[in-house]
């Protein structure tokens, strides 16, 4: 009887192409079309409606419930034109993923008709459940109610016929149970912080936004083959699985020609991606055998890392139609680069300057600098918290693994750069500063050069690295969101400018001039932040040693690094700022220690079962088939002639004997240990028990599997090999 995996193996490659039927136009033509944007808003919107929307969007201004009717007329308007029959509210919850609960907008009348109805305060606010959400302890199971509220700064969409909203979710008693929520939060403080920065060098800046470019990184397998790896099904990650003998060595994948098969469905993701506003605009193969990444262009945060949200579900819808599997998990095959989700970052103003790229005047240079050296401080104040915001068990595979940055939060700045700051740095010289109509500002201070926009090469091994005018957070997972990171980052950078402007403020009381005081403190963070600057081999084991002896933390695991996520530090950082609150920390901690427990417990559970109902069973028919070999031989030929042919039998008998042994040895050791885990009530010590006493297994188990699977019978192992997952086409 044929296994599982040869009939994945034949459908894979029996496959037809599905026929793609989209339009054949230019994106233009298409680009936005099933969301309520500008464009959409002024064609269905009354002016008043309108005007309002665009304040709330621009300055943060309340809608009022009047305004909010005249807004939901348009929008239906809009969606029913569209073909959408359902509404949803639209959000983030602490799951990672997205939710929405879909309402249709037919509502009875007189005489058994319906009417299509939808108002202001179904736009604005809705009630979902909120008992079933991770909430940390903040919702008990009775206590259900929950809020959902619309979120003007992104724009609503249509998908699957289906009008959705995004907004937030807040608790009854008011706390974030989302991730939008503290996002908002704190990019309203990064606006507020670097704007009055921002002050000091041009008052005509009102407005400052985060914008952020993510870079994601994804595997697609076929999905009969995934179908058949329980392991890829439950996991998202192959728990066994010997090395192909080709894989990345030869580098050949690398921006390599697209497969027909992926550039169609590449082809219709990024169709369905423009429709939705999403800017995708690059695509590539990566490093590892059916690995590939997109890009879209720089959008503000809030609306970036909405659109990575739905960008991942579209790419695991449209592959579904291609039999695709879509795979984000951070190492889904050991062996070969796992995937990243790198998140660039800069800072825009209002008068469309970006703050983070270098100028070509010594006063754009210096508020360059001032933001540089600013952030560089808020990254090394904090970076236990930043690591503590991409801890998860996929990324715990890939960080420090040469593919990925390593668990060491350090900035790369270039060569320039850093030989800027060091001049500055040992610059203790009184800068006497000429009038600001003077085109040599800087004439006294070590000088400042013109600073290109490539002012180095790129250090692909920095977790924090600048290039050109941006930095580049590479330590992101695939599988996260952006939104975590994200409000730590725009926090942190707002907490110091804060911090700043008070220290510039202090010295300008005491009749310091202005300039002289934003160097006295530049050069001040200079030497308090240059620990975290490092512009060499980040995978290193010299750089592990030198980082030690900065004193900067190298949290390899994702339970050392959770403890930085609500420490007395961050819960400063956060109360302070009313981003969020001690509890609301304290929640978010739990989940994360919840979640990675849980995910490690199922894991365990698959591992254990693969060996004993998968692998072990198979060995043994195996064996019996060597064992009735050398029997028959035996009855065949003489004695001496036996002797010298089955030894290599006996051999493989003895051998697959042998790991059989210690697979079901190490199996049950690994369930006598989940068992202790589990028994356990702290959350903090569970998570630290299955990382240190249960998770080690499952690397000692997997060796013996893999033994196996290069001795046991091609035509009898069950599960799809690497070499068939990693090269289908």
């Amino acid at each position: 009887m044929q296994n599982l995996r040869f009939k994945a193996l034949e459908m894979a490659m029996t496959r037809t192409q599905p026929v793609v039927e989209y339009p054949r136009l230019k994106a233009s033509e298409y680009f936005g079309e099933l969301t309520f944007n500008r464009a959409a808003m002024r064609e269905y919107l009354t002016e008043e409606a309108y005007a309002q929307v665009m304040n709330s969007i621009e300055k943060g201004e309340k809608i009022d419930r009047k305004v909010a009717d005249q807004v939901a007329a348009g929008i239906k308007s809009w969606a029913i034109n569209k073909g959408a029959t359902h509404y949803s509210h639209w959000f983030l919850p602490l799951t990672g993923a997205t939710a929405e609960k879909h309402d249709a907008f037919i509502d009875p009348v007189e005489g058994g008709r319906g009417i299509e109805k939808f108002r202001g305060n179904e736009l604005s606010q809705q009630e979902p459940d909120a008992s079933s959400f991770p909430s940390g302890g903040i919702r008990s199971t009775f206590e259900a109610r929950g809020y959902t509220a619309w979120d003007p700064t992104s724009p609503a969409f249509i998908m699957d016929r289906t009008l959705c909203i995004p907004t937030v979710f807040v608790s009854y008693t008011g706390e974030a149970l989302d991730f939008k929520t503290p996002l908002l939060k704190a990019l309203y403080a990064l606006d507020k912080a670097s704007t009055d920065v921002c002050r000091y060098f041009d008052n005509s800046v009102t407005k400052v936004i985060a914008t952020l470019g993510w870079e994601q990184e994804y595997f697609l397998v076929d999905t009969a083959l995934f179908l058949a790896r329980p392991d890829l099904v439950l996991t998202g990650r192959t728990l066994f699985g010997h090395a192909s003998a080709k894989d990345q060595q030869l580098e050949d994948h690398y921006f390599g020609t697209i497969p027909h098969r992926v550039l169609t469905f590449m082809e219709e993701f990024e169709y369905e991606a423009h429709r939705l506003g999403i800017p995708v605009k690059t695509r590539h193969n990566e490093v590892a055998p059916n690995q590939f990444e997109c890009a879209p262009v720089y959008e503000e945060v809030n609306l970036s890392i909405d659109h990575n949200q739905l960008m991942m579900h579209l790419l695991d819808k449209v592959a579904k139609r291609h039999n695709l599997t879509t795979l984000l998990h951070e190492k889904p095959f050991s062996g070969v680069n796992g995937s990243g989700k790198h998140n660039n970052w800069s800072l825009a103003t209002n008068t469309r300057e970006n703050l983070l790229a270098p100028g070509k005047t010594p006063e754009s240079n210096l508020r360059f600098l001032v933001f540089l050296v600013n952030i560089l401080k808020a990254v090394h104040e904090h970076a236990d918290q930043l690591r503590a915001m991409i801890a998860s068990p996929g990324n715990d595979h890939r960080l420090g693994a040469n593919e990925a940055p390593p668990a060491i939060m350090s900035a790369f700045i270039g060569t320039q750069l850093s030989t800027m700051l060091d001049a500055i740095e040992n610059s203790e010289a009184h800068v006497a500063l000429k009038p600001e109509t003077d085109n040599d500002l800087l004439k006294n201070l070590p000088k400042i050069p013109e600073i290109l926009l490539d002012n180095t090469d790129r250090n692909r091994t920095s977790p924090f690295a600048f290039t050109g005018n941006k930095f580049e957070f590479r330590a992101v997972g695939s599988a996260q969101t952006c939104a975590a990171p994200m409000i730590t980052l725009n926090l942190i950078v707002a907490d110091q400018l804060i911090r700043f402007k008070s220290e510039v403020d202090e010295l300008i009381a005491m009749k310091v001039s202005t300039n002289d005081a934003l160097l006295k403190v530049v050069r001040k963070y200079i030497k308090e932040s240059k620990a975290v600057r490092f512009e060499g081999n980040n995978y290193s084991e010299e750089w592990v040693n030198e980082a030690a002896r900065r004193g900067l933390s190298n949290l390899r695991t994702t339970p050392e690094a959770l403890m930085a996520m609500a420490d007395s530090k961050a819960v400063d950082l956060f109360e302070r700022n009313k981003v969020l609150t001690s509890r609301e920390l304290h929640a978010r901690h739990e989940i994360h220690l919840e979640n990675y427990i849980k995910k490690i417990q199922i894991e365990s559970r698959v591992l254990g079962d693969l060996a004993g109902n998968h692998i072990i069973p198979v060995a043994i028919r195996y064996q019996n088939t060597l064992i009735e070999n050398v029997k028959g031989l035996k009855e065949v030929l003489d004695m001496q002639t036996y002797g010298k042919l089955s030894r290599n039998q006996l051999d493989i008998i003895t051998e697959i004997s042998e790991h059989i042994d210690k697979i079901k040895s190490f199996v049950n050791e690994m369930v006598e240990a989940r068992k202790v885990a589990n028994r356990l009530e702290n959350p903090e010590e569970k998570a630290f028990v299955y990382c240190g006493s249960v998770l080690p297994f499952f690397e000692i188990v997997r060796f013996h599997v893999d033994k196996l699977e290069l001795l046991v019978d091609d035509e009898l192992w069950p599960l799809p090999k690497y070499r068939e997952l990693l090269f289908t086409r």
